[in-house]
């Protein structure tokens, strides 16, 4: 080959090379959080490869982040306490507005949270709540509290614990009355003891997925579990049931963020805009069967979702769902106690 050919191959290869690693996006997502079909009609879209990592906790995709994982994903799907955090890291690049122009589908109500006036960084995805999902038997009948786990004389069966800090030791603060925010340590050290208690007679942890799915294959008679995984439980199996303890739980909102060294910043704003499009929304809505904070999306979400109280919970249940919020240093004593629950 002559010279000047073989300069024009590799001029041609580079140009090539570039042209496929332009036309990728690297998706870091919790697991059964979104519709394959949605992922397969973007790529077509927008002539791209997508590829999705999935992960079970918000302290595991940070500290993947934290390794040098922000230079290799476009979008991740971080929850709202956890913002603070991966902010003041400088974790997240703040998003180009104009290539996102779905952002004026948002719900005023989900729109601009204390963790990110004006949405600098992120869009909500998804919100939702945790509680216990379980095997009802015929003409059982259940009385809606955390005590089902967290008290040896009222255990409902064999059951799962979930494998997310904020939301495991939220649920026992709540069961003491307590706020799932709280840094009082005594009120603290009441919910190590109530879940290291609640470990010994327990199955042990599971993500939220992973419980549903040993509910679902009878391995346990109950799981702490979210509310949208419950939800695609129930469809699979009528005999399944879930509630929000009568003492309360947390409520969430996930949303889509760009790490700050992302490869393929534009593309991950494509995304991050093709998710907030009213069709695509309610079909991840129709799909993960979380409630949606997209406002453009409501009229083409299933009428039986929005009508369904696992889903959308009612007022009354409103009522003692609290937000899991940053708590700044003194995470450290929620880091320092979940270690010591999960040695025991």
């Amino acid at each position: 080959m002559s010279r000047r050919l073989f300069i024009i191959a590799a001029m041609l290869w580079f140009t090539a090379a570039a042209w496929a690693q332009k036309n990728q996006m690297n998706l870091y997502i919790w697991s059964e959080y979104i519709d394959p079909q949605i992922i397969t009609n973007f790529e077509k879209q927008f002539d791209c490869k997508v590829t999705v990592d999935v992960y079970e906790d918000n302290e595991s995709m940070v500290a993947k982040l934290q390794g040098g994982g922000s230079s290799l994903y476009d979008v991740v799907v971080p929850s709202d306490y956890i913002l603070p955090t991966m902010l003041s890291q400088k974790l997240l690049a703040p998003l180009r507005k104009e290539n996102v122009p779905n952002m004026k589908n948002i719900n005023p109500k989900f729109a601009s949270r204390e963790y990110d006036v004006g949405n600098v960084y992120t869009v909500p995805y998804q919100w939702g709540t945790a509680g216990i999902y379980f095997r009802k038997a015929k003409g059982e009948s259940i009385d809606p509290t955390w005590a089902l786990m967290f008290d040896a004389k009222k255990q409902i069966g064999p059951f799962l614990m979930i494998d997310d800090m904020r939301t495991c030791i939220g649920a026992a603060l709540r069961y003491k009355g307590y706020s799932v925010n709280t840094v009082d340590k005594q009120q603290l050290k009441e919910a190590f003891e109530v879940l290291v208690d609640a470990k010994k007679r327990s199955r042990g942890f599971e993500g939220g997925v992973g419980g549903k799915n040993k509910v679902l294959g009878k391995v346990c008679k109950a799981a702490m579990v979210y509310n949208g995984d419950a939800a695609r439980g129930i469809e699979e199996d009528p005999s399944t049931y879930f509630f929000v303890p009568r003492e309360g739980s947390e409520i969430w909102m996930d949303n889509l963020a760009v790490p700050a060294k992302a490869p393929h910043r534009l593309m991950a704003e494509k995304f991050i805009n093709y998710i907030l499009d009213p069709k695509v929304g309610a079909q991840l809505s129709n799909f993960n069967q979380y409630a949606t904070p997209n406002l453009a999306a409501e009229p083409y979400v299933n009428a039986k979702d929005k009508s369904n109280p696992t889903i959308y919970p009612p007022p009354e249940v409103m009522k003692v769902l609290e937000f899991t919020k940053d708590l700044g240093s003194n995470l450290r004593l929620y880091d320092e106690l979940w270690t010591e629950i999960k040695s025991k």
